[in-house]
Parts: C-alpha cells; structure tokens; sequence
C-alpha cells in the first residue's frame, strides 16, 4: 500500500503485487510524464524526468505484473493444456517485450524449470510440447539448472525424438560457443554430454556426432569461436571420467599409475584396505601412497556393481630405475623417458552403458585431433595427462586413444609435438607412457620410434636428449635399429658420434648392430666418414680469425669448413649472412672458437640451443637482429665463459634478461637495446 501527496515522495513502499494496473497520463492537461497506478484504495501518481524514463518504468511495471500473474498461475497447475497454453503466452511477452534486459527472458524460463521439477508425472508428450513452446528463448540464453535437468532426462529417455535434433541443436551450439567454465555452471556439460550420447544413439551413430563437430568448427580451416575446443574437451573429459567413477569411488586404497605400472612392487609399505570413501574428482588424480598386507602376493580383485578389475602382482620384478634430473626449465626429458619395468597385468570392464559412453567420447578426441588448428590446442589441454589411472591402465582406452598422440607426433609444429613430453620433473607424459615398457605401450616401438623422429627434427636433438635414450631407452633403439628404422638407427649413430656411450661393450654392440642393416651399415659408414673430417677439421693450424662473404649459405659454410684444418680457429663472422640454425652442426666442430657474429642472419633458437651444449667456452656472442626468442636465449645459461652478448633487437624478454644476468656470472658487455629488456 502506498498514498498519494500532490508533491513529494513516497512514504511506504507498493508491493507489486498490489498493483492493480499501470496507465500512462494521456488527458489534457495531465502531469508531464506521469504513470497512473492504480492499488487498492486509490491511486498513485509516478513522475519521471522525461519521456525515455517514464516509458521505462511503464513496462518495466508491466512486465513486473505480468510474471507474478504467471507464477501464479503455474505454481498450481490444474489441466496441463491450460498450463501448455499459459506457458506459449509468457513466451509470447518475453519476446514481445520491448525491454533489453537479460532476466526479461531469464524469468519465463526459470518459473518452467520450476514447474516441470515439481511436477514429474508428465507424460512425453507434455514434455516435447514444453520444450517447444519455450525454444524460442532459449536461442539467446542458456537454459537454469532445472531445465537442464529436466533436457538431460527427455536426451536419456528420448534420444531419437525430433526435439533432440531441432530444438537442443541450437542450445548445445549456443553453449559449446559461448561457456566460459563448466565449473559455475555443471549441468550445462552434463546436458550437452547427454545430447551428444543422443546424437550417437541415431541410425548414424558416430556420422552424426561427426557433422555435429564439424558444424562447430565451421567450413573454414580456423574455427570462429575459441571457446568451443576448450568445451568440448571439458565434455569429453568429464565423459570419460564418469566412466571409471565407480570403480574409483568403490575403492579408497587404489594403487597409483606408477605402482600399477611397476606391478604395484612396494607391498611390505602398503597399508591394510579402509572402508569405502568417496574419492574427490581430480584432473591430475595424483597418486596415493598406498601398499598393501600380505595378501599382496595374491591377486587382488576389486569389484563394484559396474567394474570388475583384476591385477596380478609380479614379486621378482623388483628393480627401480633411476634417472639423472635436469636442473634447468626446460621440458624434462630424462624423467619423461624413465623406464618401467613390464606392467602389471589388468583387465577393466566397463558395463556396457559405460563401455558406449567410453567409445563416442574417444573417438569425438580423435575427431578433435583430425582439425589442424585445433590440434595445438588439443595438445597442450592434454599434456598435463587429464585421465584417471584407472583409465591409463584399461588396454581398450589406451589403444583408442593412440590415434591421437600418433596425431600429435605426426604434427610437425613444435607446439603440438612437445606436448608428448611431461610438463614436470615427477609427471607421466604421453611419450612416457607409449614408450617401450610404459603402462599404454601395446606395440614393438612403432608409436615410440614416431615420436623419437618428430623430436629429433625439432630442437630436441641435443646431448641430453640422447643420454636419455641412452640411460634408459637403448634395448628399444637397438631393437628397432636392428629392424631397420631409419630413425633408430640415426639415433645410435649420434650417440657414437657425441660420444655419449662411455662403455666399450656397448659401443661395439650399437656398432655391430648398425653393421646388421644396409640403412645401417651405411649411415655408420658415413659416420665414419664425418670422423675422419672431423679430425681433420680439428687438426692443429689455419686461420685465428674468418670472416664469411655477405649473403653466404649454410652449404657455402659447410664447403669452406671442409677446406682444411680450423683447429686454431678463435673468432669467425658470419653477419650478414643467410645462414640459419643448421649451419651450428659444423660450428660446434670448431674447438677453439671463442668468439662468433651472427649479426643479421636467420639463426633461430634451435641453433642456439645445440650450441649451448657443445660451444661452453665461448666468451663472445653477436645475435644482433636475429630471430631469436626466450625460448633459445634461455638455453645460453648454460655457457658459462659468456663476457659479451649482445641481443639488440630480438625478442627478448626482460624476465629472460634477468634469468640470464643471473647465470651467467662473467658477464661483463650485454646490448639489449630494442628489446623488452631495455
């Protein structure tokens, strides 16, 4: 209730509810922008400062009137062909409404939600007419909690109904383009996840869900909308861990993927099993310390009402493999490559329901990974390794989900393949767990040698690189050298020629093992070769100082080195050249170079870090408008004799800068002008 003064303002408030109508002042000579409301016992009279702000309030008074009508009428529904057509009405307002506001269409669609879950007794029909009366707000809104609920039980219940493909179509497109995280917002990626099982549910199948992908990638080969890979993968993800739920929440002393893949070994630790507890989901699901008593000689069965897992655990393969651990930032290879000794033998079943869900969300991940310009993307959300354990060690999954890191290792961009290694020191990578005695490796080699050739191509053919592999991974390389890959057997010959094999035996087993092959024998031969001009190279006498002509090639280098000795070479200029980063094979030959310009040319960060490894006693470096970036500058950490280095006008970063100032302590001249840094 409220009362009416000629001048001044209210003095108690008036519910909208005791609003019993709103007219604008027409008559001759009424107030200027005035609404008339009429409440019982009188009148009011509202003035605004102009005629926008009284139209405002006039519908915004309206609409107020009308929702509390309609909520009303639908918290106590008698026949539903009146609520049906109560339901057509409100839509009809909201879209009629010449108000801009997000709740104008938000309202009508949360008094439905709220109607269909306090009414569950409707039949199909009731429930597609419902859904088709409100699909005209739901092209621009995403739908509340209760409707997504109530869309998730007509996917599950009607999955070939017309409604899925005509009105959910738009509304799961809708939220794949625009959701920014699935976290606020659950049942959102529980109704598209259930929309796309539909979708697989058609004659089709797959087919579907395949153009369905497509058309959210659109024509073109650069999708429009960023948010749809990062929520597809969400969906994905959140699939095929509600596939292994129960199997994870039956269990509260599971092993961790190491201790599955090392045959659960440290028993005498493990402790009794506890009663059951719910496990708290975890993208990275790290693992438990967890042993088992002495019934940990037997094999140890773990059932639940959808998952029967079995693991046999082998007491003699008791050995831990260790590896060296690099103190630097770069990916970490040698803990990546460390080897596990034969898995453990287990068997998951899925029910089949879970065995379905399984199957369309690998093959939607595979789907993800055919799109070139997704893959990068793709690649760096999974690198942190998302899936649970369980799934790491169920042979069906790995062996689908195969296909998608051979994309990854078939992809040449540097972005995409180094995603296969771990993000961290202590972390399983995908080139961990496909390598040769990792929990996923169901094949001789095939996808480790693919993934070695890809690395080796990019700017992982490094000293560290190969004394990795050599630590850990040489009976692979040797086996598949013997075999005849090409790229093993590359790999076998610069571990001799970087002379990263220190014992004898085993120089002369990789030796007579690339003497097994033609491909080989003649790689070795080369070898051999490049030895013989390398010691001449290194001979004694030549020149101290060399300047190469402007406009001179990698091969024109490569020519003028194979000249003669250079073994006194100190300082060589190559500004102004067009030599690049494969030009630093031959200079990391040249044992005496202290000082190298590389003013103006095209020498890049893959360059930069083969020298970092092997030049570690040069004292000058010029790399003066060079395409250079943080990520080849931070490898020169490692050259401790550096007094000079100049970095004008290249892409350094001014925390680069410091990290560099900070390692390298004789550093005395640095040029960063033109930089972040200066």
């Amino acid at each position: 209730m409220g009362c009416f003064q000629p001048t001044g303002y209210m003095e108690n408030s008036i519910s909208y509810s005791a609003i019993e109508d709103v007219q604008l002042l027409s008559w001759e000579n009424a107030p200027k922008y005035c609404l008339q409301l009429t409440i019982p016992g009188g009148t009011v009279l509202l003035q605004a400062a102009n005629s926008y702000l009284r139209d405002q309030w006039f519908h915004s008074l309206q609409w107020k009137k009308k929702i509390y009508k309609y909520k009303k009428v639908l918290s106590n529904p008698s026949r539903w062909e009146v609520v049906l057509k109560e339901i057509r009405t409100l839509v009809d307002m909201a879209l009629t409404s010449p108000l801009q506001d997000d709740s104008i269409h938000q309202a009508p669609l949360e008094i439905v939600s709220k109607l269909l879950s306090e009414n569950n007794n409707l039949t199909t029909q009731d429930h597609e007419s419902i859904i088709v009366a409100i699909a005209p707000l739901l092209e621009n809104n995403h739908p509340p909690p209760d409707l997504c609920e109530f869309f998730c039980k007509h996917c599950r219940e009607r999955p070939r109904s017309m409604v899925v493909i005509e009105v959910f179509t738009p509304v799961v497109q809708r939220i794949l383009k625009h959701n920014m995280d699935f976290g606020k917002c659950p049942r959102l990626r529980l109704f598209t996840q259930e929309y796309i099982l539909a979708l697989n549910e058609l004659n089709a199948g797959m087919e579907v869900v395949k153009k369905f992908i497509h058309s959210m990638h659109g024509p073109t080969g650069q999708c429009p909308h960023p948010r749809v890979l990062p929520n597809l993968v969400a969906v994905c993800l959140a699939a095929i861990y509600s596939c292994y739920e129960e199997f994870i929440n039956s269990r509260d002393n599971s092993p961790s993927l190491k201790e599955i893949r090392n045959g659960c070994q440290q028993q005498c630790d493990r402790k009794p099993n506890l009663p059951l507890r719910l496990l708290h989901t975890s993208p990275d699901l790290v693992s438990q310390e967890a042993t088992l008593t002495e019934s940990r000689l037997k094999p140890v069965i773990v059932t639940s009402n959808e998952i029967h897992v079995e693991v046999e655990r082998n007491n003699t393969a008791n050995q831990k493999m260790t590896a060296n651990v690099g103190n630097d930032s770069e990916p970490n290879l040698i803990d990546c490559l460390m080897v596990s000794p034969t898995c453990s033998t287990m068997s998951i079943e899925l029910s089949a329901q879970a065995d379905r869900i399984l199957g369309c969300y690998v093959e939607i991940l595979k789907m993800l990974s055919d799109y070139d310009d997704w893959r990068p993307a793709l690649a760096s959300l999974l690198q942190p390794i998302p899936f649970p354990k369980e799934a790491l060690a169920h042979e069906k999954f790995t062996k689908e989900l195969k296909y998608v890191i051979q994309r990854f290792a078939e992809d040449p961009r540097q972005e995409v393949h180094s995603c296969l290694l771990s993000v961290r020191a202590g972390k399983d990578g995908w080139f961990q767990l496909y390598s040769p005695g990792g929990v996923a490796c169901d094949d001789d080699g095939e996808l480790f040698a693919s993934m070695v050739h890809i690395l080796m191509g990019s700017c992982y053919k490094t000293k560290k690189f190969l004394l990795s592999l050599a630590e850990n991974k040489l009976g692979p390389c040797m086996l598949l050298a013997l075999r005849g890959n090409q790229t093993m057997v590359e790999i076998l010959c610069l571990m001799l020629e970087y002379n990263i094999i220190d014992n004898n035996d085993t120089q002369l087993q990789i030796i007579s093992t690339l003497e097994s092959t033609d491909v080989g024998k003649r790689m070795y031969e080369q070898l051999c070769d490049r030895q013989r001009e390398l010691k001449e190279l290194q001979r004694k006498g030549g020149p101290t100082r060399l300047t190469l002509p402007s406009k001179s090639t990698d091969a024109d280098l490569a020519r003028l080195l194979s000249s003669g000795s250079f073994g006194n070479l100190e300082n060589l200029s190559l500004a102004f050249t067009n030599v690049t980063s494969a030009c630093a094979e031959h200079l990391i030959k040249l044992p005496s170079l202290k000082q190298l310009n590389l003013w103006s040319t095209q020498f890049g960060d893959a360059g930069l870090r083969l020298l970092s490894e092997h030049l570690t006693m040069l004292q000058v470096l010029n790399l003066c408008e060079t395409p250079v970036t943080d990520a080849g500058l931070l490898a020169l950490s490692s050259m401790k004799s550096l007094c000079s280095l100049n970095m004008n006008s290249t892409k350094l970063s001014a925390d680069t800068y410091e990290d560099l100032k900070a390692k390298l302590p004789n550093l005395k001249e640095v040029d960063v002008r033109y930089t972040e840094a200066w």
